[in-house]
């Protein structure tokens, strides 16, 4: 059920995420007014463990109410997983991620959660938006950066804003930030680990200069200022496979700090894992059209995985459940910043 409230409710600024069960009784719409109205939409604890939306709103809402401002601009916060976060947990076993079944996605599902990201989204179609962030954690080593679903210059300025890193991806399909795209320059921000101050700190920038924007710019982002890339893959492993870091007894076996290769841009033939030599073992690697393409990134052998081409990989993490319920990593590459303003 989607619950919707045209004031802040009691309490909302300062409870945590896993309390936040007590002043909300599900995943709530919050409207609030402006000086500008039309709106940004800001949605926080897709996933219930990531609580650096929530976090840095309540810090960018608490000054202006301190200062006894009024917002410059209205704000619409859904605030999404409020039950996995009362546990600390991106979902709840028997629920679909969040931040999967928005319209648009690929998964075939009635569930709940399907249904109440189509109300939310049927509820603010018609509304005039001017922005939408989407705020996360992660589980791994990152920097901080924005992701796209569309190349085009004011979206690339809305995450330029955010970070010089900028990563534009079509799959996975049924997040946030692609449903919102038809509506609005829309963005989705990594903001480091949950736990991290600097990342609450750079997210409230963030939402706060937003909200003082009166519009983006249409020209080209400076070839200086943006590094792009291009997620072409998502890694992940087969149910039927184990898997473990360090000395373990498992199918395949990771180095224990996995997650330093994220961001770098890694070389042909280097090790990623290495594999049980008396079973056959395999990576599931999908690219943007949901086709197979494991032997396009990755080469088996003498009981090692290694990268089949040069890559950069995002979102390795060390969290086993993290893994199962999403994926290992994406494969990413860079993009030609003149090659832009042609797509």
């Amino acid at each position: 059920m989607l619950y919707r409230f045209e004031n802040l409710p009691m309490g909302f600024l300062e409870t945590s995420a896993r309390e936040l069960y007590r002043v909300l009784p599900g995943p709530s719409l919050i409207f609030l007014n402006g000086h500008h109205p039309e709106p940004i939409f800001v949605s926080l604890l897709l996933h219930g463990n990531e609580d650096v939306g929530l976090l840095a709103i309540q810090s960018v809402l608490k000054k202006f109410i301190q200062k006894n401002q009024s917002l410059p601009r209205a704000l619409i916060l859904f605030v999404g997983n409020v039950e996995a976060a009362r546990f600390g947990a991106r979902r709840l076993e028997a629920q679909q991620d969040y931040n999967r079944v928005w319209p648009g996605t690929e998964i075939e599902t009635d569930s709940e959660e399907h249904l109440i990201m189509q109300e939310v989204w049927e509820q603010v179609k018609e509304i005039k938006l001017f922005l939408s962030l989407d705020l996360h954690n992660n589980t791994g080593i990152n920097p901080h950066y924005a992701c796209i679903n569309k190349l085009d210059n004011e979206f690339l300025h809305l995450a330029n804003l955010f970070s010089r890193i900028v990563v534009y991806f079509l799959k996975p399909a049924g997040v946030q930030s692609i449903a919102f795209a038809a509506l609005c320059p829309s963005v989705t921000v990594e903001c480091g680990r949950t736990g991290d101050e600097r990342g609450v700190m750079h997210a409230a920038e963030f939402i706060d200069a937003c909200l003082h924007l009166s519009e983006l710019p249409k020209h080209p982002v400076a070839k200086h200022d943006i590094d792009l890339f291009h997620t072409v893959a998502i890694v992940k492993i087969p149910e039927n496979i184990s898997f473990g870091f360090g000395s373990v007894d498992a199918d395949i076996r990771f180095d224990e700090d996995l997650d330093r290769l994220n961001f770098r841009e890694i070389s042909a033939g280097t090790v990623i894992a290495y594999t049980d030599p008396n079973k056959e073992v395999h990576l599931s690697v999908t690219d943007e059209a949901g086709l197979e393409v494991e032997n396009d990134y990755f080469v088996v052998e003498n009981s090692e995985i290694r990268f089949a081409q040069d890559m950069m990989p995002s979102m390795l993490t060390l969290d086993e459940r993290v893994i199962r319920q999403d994926c290992l990593c994406y494969l990413m590459k860079r993009m030609n910043h003149c090659n832009i303003s042609e797509q």
